[in-house]
C-alpha cells in the first residue's frame, strides 16, 4: 500500500449502504463502439473489463438512452427496450466480475442529437430553442404528455438496469442533455408549469429523480446506487449561473440520492461566466451541500498528487482521461510505482490499452483533446 496518498484508498459507504473499496470511480465516456441497435459489443466489455480490473471502486458507463428519440451518438449504448437487458446483463457482470460496482448512466440527449442519427425524426427538447453549436438543428417544443412519458421512460431505463444486475444508475443532468435543457434558461423559454421560474425549471429534474427512485423502491430487492450528475453552469446567456445550482443541489440534498456528481473541466477551476471568480465550482457544492450528500469531481486530473489534493475537498473522484491513458492507474498509484502511470495517450501502446477502435479514432482525430505522443 502506498501511504503517500492515503485518501485514494480509504473505503466509502454510499448513503444506500453499499461500500465502494475506495474513493475513485471511472467518469462515463461515450464509447460510440455499440452496436446500431445500441448492444455492447465484445471490443467495449473487453474495454470495461480492463479498467475494473484495475482496481477502481466503481465503473460508470457510457451514456445509455432512455428513449431512441433521445440518442445522442452514433452506436451508442441503449436502454430504451427490454430487449438491451441481456446486452446489459453482459456488461454488468463483466464489470462486476472484475471487482468493480457498476453503476449504468441513464440520458436523453434532447437537442443535443440531429434528425440523421434520429433516422428522419426532429430532436425535442423543453422549447424550440436550437443550441449555439455550429449545425444545430432547431428541436420541436416537447407536449406536456412528452414530458411525462420521458419521466416514465427513466423510471423505466432504471428497472432494466435492476433486471441486468447493475448496483447502480447515474442520471445525466450534465453536459447540456435533456435534463439541463430543462433547467437552463437557454433552452427553456416555457411558460407553463416545466418553466420560467429556477424552481419551474427544477421541476423536470426532479421528476426524473422521483421516477428513478420509484423504479428502485418498487424493482431493487437490494440496495442500489441513485447519483446525479450536473454541470454548474453555462456560458450562455441566458445561461445556468452558480446561484441556480446551488438551489438545484440544496433540493437534490433532500431526495437520498447517493452522490452527486459535478461535472466541470477542471476540477479546482472556477466560473465560466466570471473569469474573476476562480473559486473552484466542485468546491462550493461540497460547501453547500457536502454534509447532506456525497459530492463527486472530475476535470484535468491526471497525477495521484491531484486526486489527493481532490480528495481533500470531495468524498469521491472520478477518472475519465487518466484512465483511458493508463488502465492500471490505481495498480500503479497503490504499488508506489506512480512514476511509470502514463501522461499521455501513447500510440505504440494502442494495442494493450484495449481501447475500442471507434473510441480510439476519435482520441487521435480530435484535436486537442487528448495529449498524443507516439
Amino acid at each position: 500500500m502506498n501511504n503517500n496518498y492515503p485518501s485514494i484508498f480509504k473505503p466509502f459507504k454510499l448513503p444506500s449502504g453499499i461500500e465502494l473499496k475506495n474513493r475513485i470511480l471511472m467518469a462515463p465516456m461515450t464509447t460510440s463502439a455499440s452496436t446500431p441497435h445500441g448492444d455492447l459489443t465484445e471490443e467495449e466489455l473487453i474495454y470495461y473489463a480492463r479498467r475494473a480490473k484495475g482496481g477502481i471502486g466503481a465503473v460508470i458507463t457510457s451514456c445509455a438512452h432512455v428513449e431512441l428519440l433521445g440518442v445522442g451518438f452514433e452506436n451508442s449504448m441503449g436502454v430504451e427496450s427490454d430487449a438491451r437487458i441481456p446486452s446489459l446483463t453482459k456488461l454488468a457482470n463483466t464489470i462486476k466480475e472484475n471487482g468493480a460496482k457498476a453503476i449504468l448512466q441513464i440520458f436523453h440527449a434532447g437537442r443535443m442529437t440531429n434528425s440523421t442519427l434520429l433516422k428522419g425524426e426532429k430532436p425535442v427538447s423543453a422549447s424550440a430553442i436550437p443550441s449555439l453549436r455550429q449545425n444545430a438543428e432547431t428541436p420541436r417544443e416537447m407536449s406536456n404528455d412528452e414530458i411525462e412519458t420521458t419521466i416514465k421512460v427513466f423510471g423505466e431505463a432504471t428497472r432494466r438496469a435492476i433486471e441486468a444486475g447493475f448496483d447502480g444508475v447515474e442520471i445525466h443532468g450534465a453536459n447540456t442533455f435533456l435534463i439541463q435543457q430543462f433547467f437552463s434558461p437557454h433552452s427553456n423559454r416555457r411558460t407553463d408549469k416545466w418553466g420560467g421560474s429556477v424552481e419551474k425549471r427544477m421541476a423536470f429534474p426532479l421528476a426524473v429523480v422521483e421516477s428513478v427512485k420509484k423504479a428502485v423502491k418498487n424493482h431493487a430487492k437490494e440496495p442500489f446506487i441513485v447519483g446525479y450528475r450536473l454541470s454548474p453552469e453555462e456560458r450562455e446567456q441566458p445561461g445556468i449561473t452558480m446561484d441556480d445550482t446551488i438551489k438545484l443541489v440544496k433540493v437534490l440534498a433532500t431526495k437520498e440520492l447517493d452522490y452527486i456528481h459535478a461535472s466541470v473541466g477542471n476540477f479546482f477551476g472556477g466560473s465560466l461566466r466570471n473569469s474573476e471568480d476562480t473559486v473552484s465550482r466542485v468546491q462550493l457544492i461540497q460547501e453547500t451541500v457536502g454534509n447532506e450528500v456525497p459530492v463527486m469531481g472530475v476535470g484535468a486530473l491526471q497525477t495521484p498528487e491531484q486526486v489527493e489534493k481532490a480528495l481533500s475537498i470531495t468524498s469521491l473522484v472520478s477518472l475519465g482521461h487518466a484512465l483511458i491513458m493508463d488502465p492500471e492507474w490505481m495498480e500503479k498509484t497503490q504499488n508506489s510505482e506512480e512514476k511509470t502511470i502514463f501522461d499521455a495517450l501513447y500510440v505504440s501502446k494502442k494495442e494493450e490499452l484495449d481501447i475500442p477502435e471507434a473510441l480510439w479514432n476519435k482520441l487521435v482525430n480530435t484535436s486537442g483533446w487528448f495529449n498524443i505522443q507516439d
